[in-house]
Protein backbone atom coordinates (compact mmCIF):
# COMPACT_ATOMS: atom_id res chain seq x y z
CA UNK A 1 0.00 0.00 0.00
CA UNK A 2 1.16 3.52 -0.86
CA UNK A 3 -0.16 6.34 1.31
CA UNK A 4 -0.14 10.01 0.44
CA UNK A 5 -0.01 12.14 3.57
CA UNK A 6 -1.08 15.80 3.45
CA UNK A 7 -4.81 15.74 2.72
CA UNK A 8 -5.05 12.05 3.60
CA UNK A 9 -3.56 11.76 7.10
CA UNK A 10 -3.34 15.41 8.11
CA UNK A 11 -3.77 19.04 7.11
CA UNK A 12 -0.66 21.02 7.96
CA UNK A 13 -0.05 20.05 11.60
CA UNK A 14 -3.56 18.75 12.34
CA UNK A 15 -4.31 15.01 12.01
CA UNK A 16 -7.46 14.14 10.13
CA UNK A 17 -10.25 12.18 11.85
CA UNK A 18 -9.64 8.46 11.76
CA UNK A 19 -6.02 8.74 10.60
CA UNK A 20 -4.45 7.23 13.73
CA UNK A 21 -6.97 4.37 13.78
CA UNK A 22 -6.41 3.67 10.09
CA UNK A 23 -2.64 3.51 10.55
CA UNK A 24 -3.04 1.08 13.44
CA UNK A 25 -5.30 -1.06 11.28
CA UNK A 26 -2.77 -1.32 8.43
CA UNK A 27 0.25 -1.77 10.71
CA UNK A 28 0.77 -5.36 9.50
CA UNK A 29 0.14 -4.49 5.85
CA UNK A 30 3.32 -3.62 3.89
CA UNK A 31 3.03 0.09 3.25
CA UNK A 32 5.03 3.15 2.30
CA UNK A 33 4.34 6.84 2.84
CA UNK A 34 4.81 8.70 -0.45
CA UNK A 35 4.61 12.42 -1.07
CA UNK A 36 5.17 14.94 -3.85
CA UNK A 37 6.35 17.38 -1.18
CA UNK A 38 10.17 17.66 -1.43
CA UNK A 39 10.62 20.12 1.44
CA UNK A 40 11.08 17.76 4.42
CA UNK A 41 13.59 14.92 4.68
CA UNK A 42 12.22 11.45 5.52
CA UNK A 43 13.45 11.89 9.11
CA UNK A 44 11.63 15.22 9.37
CA UNK A 45 8.47 13.66 7.94
CA UNK A 46 8.66 10.89 10.56
CA UNK A 47 9.06 13.49 13.32
CA UNK A 48 6.11 15.45 11.95
CA UNK A 49 3.88 12.35 11.98
CA UNK A 50 5.00 11.49 15.50
CA UNK A 51 4.23 15.00 16.77
CA UNK A 52 0.63 14.57 15.57
CA UNK A 53 0.21 11.22 17.30
CA UNK A 54 0.40 9.24 14.07
CA UNK A 55 3.34 7.03 15.04
CA UNK A 56 6.94 7.27 13.90
CA UNK A 57 7.63 5.22 10.78
CA UNK A 58 11.15 4.24 9.85
CA UNK A 59 12.86 6.61 7.42
CA UNK A 60 12.89 3.80 4.85
CA UNK A 61 9.06 3.77 4.97
CA UNK A 62 8.95 7.32 3.61
CA UNK A 63 9.62 8.26 0.00
CA UNK A 64 9.60 11.93 -0.94
CA UNK A 65 9.77 13.39 -4.44
CA UNK A 66 13.17 14.86 -3.50
CA UNK A 67 14.55 11.43 -2.67
CA UNK A 68 12.99 9.93 -5.80
CA UNK A 69 14.54 12.72 -7.88
CA UNK A 70 17.99 12.13 -6.39
CA UNK A 71 17.77 8.38 -7.10
CA UNK A 72 16.59 9.00 -10.65
CA UNK A 73 19.48 11.40 -11.35
CA UNK A 74 21.96 8.89 -9.92
CA UNK A 75 20.64 6.22 -12.27
CA UNK A 76 20.90 8.60 -15.21
CA UNK A 77 24.40 9.82 -14.35
CA UNK A 78 26.28 8.40 -11.34
CA UNK A 79 28.23 11.07 -9.44
CA UNK A 80 26.21 13.81 -11.16
CA UNK A 81 26.72 17.54 -10.62
CA UNK A 82 23.66 19.66 -9.94
CA UNK A 83 22.32 23.13 -9.28
CA UNK A 84 19.17 23.06 -7.15
CA UNK A 85 16.48 25.60 -6.33
CA UNK A 86 14.26 24.70 -3.40
CA UNK A 87 14.17 23.92 0.30
CA UNK A 88 16.69 22.03 2.43
CA UNK A 89 15.08 18.62 1.94
CA UNK A 90 15.82 18.76 -1.78
CA UNK A 91 19.44 19.83 -1.33
CA UNK A 92 20.13 17.13 1.28
CA UNK A 93 18.60 14.41 -0.89
CA UNK A 94 20.64 15.41 -3.93
CA UNK A 95 23.87 15.63 -1.92
CA UNK A 96 23.58 11.94 -1.05
CA UNK A 97 24.34 11.08 -4.68
CA UNK A 98 25.75 14.18 -6.38
CA UNK A 99 27.75 17.37 -5.94
CA UNK A 100 26.72 21.01 -6.11
CA UNK A 101 28.21 22.80 -9.11
CA UNK A 102 27.06 26.28 -10.18
CA UNK A 103 29.47 26.27 -13.14
CA UNK A 104 29.14 22.87 -14.83
CA UNK A 105 25.99 21.24 -13.49
CA UNK A 106 24.55 18.27 -15.39
CA UNK A 107 21.08 19.03 -14.02
CA UNK A 108 19.15 22.07 -12.86
CA UNK A 109 16.72 20.72 -10.27
CA UNK A 110 13.69 22.67 -9.06
CA UNK A 111 11.65 21.77 -5.99
CA UNK A 112 9.28 23.53 -3.62
CA UNK A 113 10.03 26.03 -0.87
CA UNK A 114 12.25 29.13 -0.79
CA UNK A 115 15.10 29.67 -3.22
CA UNK A 116 13.72 31.09 -6.45
CA UNK A 117 14.91 34.65 -7.09
CA UNK A 118 16.50 36.61 -9.94
CA UNK A 119 19.98 35.23 -9.24
CA UNK A 120 18.96 31.58 -9.02
CA UNK A 121 16.79 31.90 -12.13
CA UNK A 122 19.64 33.50 -14.05
CA UNK A 123 22.12 30.83 -12.92
CA UNK A 124 19.78 28.02 -13.90
CA UNK A 125 18.92 29.52 -17.28
CA UNK A 126 22.57 29.88 -18.23
CA UNK A 127 23.41 26.35 -17.12
CA UNK A 128 20.65 25.03 -19.36
CA UNK A 129 21.30 27.25 -22.41
CA UNK A 130 25.09 27.41 -22.30
CA UNK A 131 26.14 24.21 -20.52
CA UNK A 132 23.43 21.86 -21.72
CA UNK A 133 22.14 21.04 -18.25
CA UNK A 134 18.82 19.17 -18.15
CA UNK A 135 15.90 20.78 -16.36
CA UNK A 136 14.27 18.53 -13.74
CA UNK A 137 11.39 19.23 -11.34
CA UNK A 138 10.52 17.14 -8.30
CA UNK A 139 6.74 17.35 -8.85
CA UNK A 140 4.26 18.97 -11.25
CA UNK A 141 1.77 20.45 -8.73
CA UNK A 142 1.08 24.05 -9.68
CA UNK A 143 -0.14 24.87 -6.17
CA UNK A 144 -0.22 23.15 -2.79
CA UNK A 145 -2.18 23.68 0.40
CA UNK A 146 -0.55 24.91 3.59
CA UNK A 147 -1.48 26.20 7.03
CA UNK A 148 0.05 29.29 8.64
CA UNK A 149 -0.91 30.42 12.16
CA UNK A 150 -4.07 28.36 11.89
CA UNK A 151 -5.09 29.88 8.55
CA UNK A 152 -5.28 27.96 5.28
CA UNK A 153 -3.16 29.34 2.46
CA UNK A 154 -2.04 28.23 -0.99
CA UNK A 155 1.65 28.00 -1.91
CA UNK A 156 3.30 27.67 -5.32
CA UNK A 157 4.06 24.05 -6.19
CA UNK A 158 6.90 22.58 -8.20
CA UNK A 159 5.05 23.06 -11.48
CA UNK A 160 4.73 26.80 -10.87
CA UNK A 161 8.32 27.24 -9.69
CA UNK A 162 9.85 25.42 -12.66
CA UNK A 163 7.75 27.37 -15.18
CA UNK A 164 10.10 30.42 -15.42
CA UNK A 165 13.06 28.16 -16.28
CA UNK A 166 11.04 26.27 -18.89
CA UNK A 167 9.68 29.47 -20.45
CA UNK A 168 13.05 31.22 -20.60
CA UNK A 169 14.84 28.22 -22.09
CA UNK A 170 12.10 26.83 -24.31
CA UNK A 171 12.44 23.35 -22.80
CA UNK A 172 10.12 20.96 -20.99
CA UNK A 173 11.32 19.70 -17.61
CA UNK A 174 11.71 16.07 -16.67
CA UNK A 175 9.02 15.45 -14.01
CA UNK A 176 9.66 12.88 -11.26
CA UNK A 177 6.74 12.98 -8.81
CA UNK A 178 3.12 11.88 -9.16
CA UNK A 179 1.47 11.34 -11.61
CA UNK A 180 4.66 10.33 -13.43
CA UNK A 181 5.62 6.65 -13.02
CA UNK A 182 9.02 7.17 -11.34
CA UNK A 183 7.91 7.63 -7.75
CA UNK A 184 5.41 4.76 -7.95
CA UNK A 185 8.00 2.42 -9.44
CA UNK A 186 10.58 3.27 -6.78
CA UNK A 187 7.98 2.75 -4.05
CA UNK A 188 7.02 -0.68 -5.41
CA UNK A 189 10.68 -1.59 -5.71
CA UNK A 190 11.23 -0.68 -2.07
CA UNK A 191 8.24 -2.78 -0.99
CA UNK A 192 9.30 -5.67 -3.21
CA UNK A 193 5.88 -5.75 -4.89
CA UNK A 194 4.49 -5.34 -8.39
CA UNK A 195 2.29 -2.34 -9.07
CA UNK A 196 -0.67 -4.65 -9.68
CA UNK A 197 -0.33 -5.90 -6.10
CA UNK A 198 -0.41 -2.42 -4.55
CA UNK A 199 -3.05 0.23 -3.92
CA UNK A 200 -2.51 3.98 -3.83
CA UNK A 201 -4.46 5.96 -1.22
CA UNK A 202 -4.55 9.64 -2.09
CA UNK A 203 -6.65 12.80 -2.14
CA UNK A 204 -5.91 14.27 -5.58
CA UNK A 205 -7.42 12.83 -8.76
CA UNK A 206 -4.88 14.55 -11.04
CA UNK A 207 -1.79 13.18 -9.30
CA UNK A 208 -2.49 10.28 -6.92
CA UNK A 209 -5.23 8.58 -8.92
CA UNK A 210 -4.04 9.38 -12.44
CA UNK A 211 -0.53 8.18 -11.62
CA UNK A 212 -1.71 4.93 -10.08
CA UNK A 213 -3.79 4.20 -13.18
CA UNK A 214 -0.77 4.92 -15.37
CA UNK A 215 1.31 2.18 -13.73
CA UNK A 216 -1.51 -0.36 -13.41
CA UNK A 217 -2.08 0.13 -9.68
CA UNK A 218 -5.43 0.14 -7.89
CA UNK A 219 -6.37 3.44 -6.27
CA UNK A 220 -8.53 4.78 -3.46
CA UNK A 221 -9.54 8.43 -3.24
CA UNK A 222 -10.37 10.03 0.10
CA UNK A 223 -12.10 13.40 -0.24
CA UNK A 224 -10.37 15.06 2.68
CA UNK A 225 -8.00 17.23 0.68
CA UNK A 226 -8.76 20.00 -1.79
CA UNK A 227 -11.10 17.64 -3.71
CA UNK A 228 -14.14 17.65 -1.45
CA UNK A 229 -17.22 15.39 -1.09
CA UNK A 230 -19.74 16.11 -3.81
CA UNK A 231 -17.21 17.63 -6.22
CA UNK A 232 -17.75 16.55 -9.83
CA UNK A 233 -15.12 14.15 -11.14
CA UNK A 234 -12.64 15.98 -13.42
CA UNK A 235 -12.92 15.19 -17.11
CA UNK A 236 -10.25 12.95 -18.55
CA UNK A 237 -9.06 11.52 -15.23
CA UNK A 238 -9.63 7.77 -14.68
CA UNK A 239 -11.84 6.93 -11.73
CA UNK A 240 -10.41 5.13 -8.69
CA UNK A 241 -11.50 1.70 -7.50
CA UNK A 242 -12.76 3.32 -4.26
CA UNK A 243 -14.09 6.87 -3.86
CA UNK A 244 -14.93 7.71 -0.24
CA UNK A 245 -15.33 10.76 1.96
CA UNK A 246 -12.61 9.90 4.51
CA UNK A 247 -10.39 7.19 5.99
CA UNK A 248 -13.06 5.72 8.30
CA UNK A 249 -15.25 5.24 5.21
CA UNK A 250 -12.36 3.58 3.39
CA UNK A 251 -11.78 1.26 6.34
CA UNK A 252 -15.44 0.26 6.20
CA UNK A 253 -15.23 -0.28 2.44
CA UNK A 254 -12.25 -2.57 3.00
CA UNK A 255 -14.00 -4.61 5.70
CA UNK A 256 -12.78 -8.18 5.41
CA UNK A 257 -9.78 -7.17 3.29
CA UNK A 258 -7.63 -5.78 6.12
CA UNK A 259 -6.18 -7.89 8.92
CA UNK A 260 -7.84 -7.58 12.31
CA UNK A 261 -6.31 -4.87 14.50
Amino acid sequence: MLLDMDGVLFHGSTPLPGAAAFLRRIARVPHLFVTNNPIRTPAQVATHLHAMGLGRPRDAQILTSAEATARWLHRERPRFHFYAVGAEGLHLALQQYGAVDRQRADFVVVGEGPGLDFDSLTTGINLILKRGARLVVTNPDTSVDDSHEGEHRVLPGGGALVAPFAAACGVSPVVIGKPEPGLYEMACERLGLDAADCVMVGDRPDTDIAGAHRVGMRAALVRTGRFRPGAAWPAGVPRPHWDVDDLPALERAWHGLLPDG
